[in-house]
């Protein structure tokens, strides 16, 4: 009886010894590959050149695909990072497709976190986790916007200390339009002017701060300064590295000053 006892014991040590090893060994071979630094250098040119070109949008979701591939979580690369998280953004504002428009701000979102917590020193990460989580409370107001105002406007505030020219000085956009989008709530019209022309005056080139400044002028009463800003709009030089976002801009300026003027 001792014996099968003992035959029982080393089989099941044995067995779990095996299972073990097999565990371990799918963990490895499961795991993705090593990126080295000439391949993530490759992969940010190649995206990067989809991104330039995406008034062609399947050049733009080539250009996430290929910054999905480069990634590894266990060993981040912070410009991988940010531009995954810069290009599932502007995915995600450019595309009809709703689901993917939301799958593409999460994306965007935590890769923006990530790269906020490998380089505090930097705004890339916090502008762009902010930025996507905009987008993602646009997209659900309920469940979403209420409680991520607070986490914005942080994300946006850190940016300004570090860099407030950042992106064409867009934080203060972020904070001039959730001021107008939580009017209801506590935001206020007045406090979106101030951020929005806080913002002109440090990057007159972004043609989204003046449309929303526009919309703040409406807000307030200021119809002649805000038909003076659409119209700047539509005349102004636009920045040619966000040609796209600028045309887009120019829409609106145009279908605001036929229904509102």
């Amino acid at each position: 009886m001792k014996s099968l006892r003992l035959y029982i014991l080393i089989t099941i040590v044995i067995t779990s010894c095996i299972l073990n090893g097999c565990s371990r060994s799918g963990t490895v071979e499961n795991m993705p590959p090593a990126v080295d630094e000439a391949s993530i250098e490759e992969a940010l040119e190649h995206a990067a050149a989809g991104f330039n070109n995406r008034q062609d949008l399947s050049k733009l979701r080539e250009a996430v695909d290929i910054l999905a591939r480069a990634r590894n979580p266990e060993s981040r690369n912070f410009q991988v990072e940010t531009q995954f998280a810069k290009y599932n953004y502007f995915l995600g504002i450019h595309t009809d497709n709703e689901k993917e428009a939301e799958e593409a701000f999460v994306k965007g979102r935590d890769a923006g976190k990530i790269a906020s917590r490998m380089r505090p020193s930097q705004p890339d990460g916090f502008f762009w986790y902010g930025a996507n989580l905009g987008e993602l409370s646009r997209l659900s107001p309920v469940t979403v916007g209420l409680r991520s105002v607070d986490d914005i406007k942080e994300a946006m505030n850190k940016v300004i200390e570090l860099q407030p020219d950042f992106q064409g000085a867009s934080a203060y956009d972020a904070l001039g339009r959730i001021e107008l989008a939580t009017r209801i709530t506590g935001g206020k019209a007045a406090n979106a002017v101030q951020y929005l022309e806080k913002g002109v005056t440090i990057d007159d080139d972004n043609s989204n701060l003046h449309l929303h400044l526009a919309l703040a002028y409406i807000a307030v009463n200021r119809d002649k300064e805000a038909k003076a800003q659409l119209e700047y709009v539509i005349n102004m030089r636009p920045n040619q590295d966000y040609l796209p976002e600028h045309q887009v801009a120019v829409a609106a300026a145009k279908k605001l000053l036929r229904t509102k003027f």
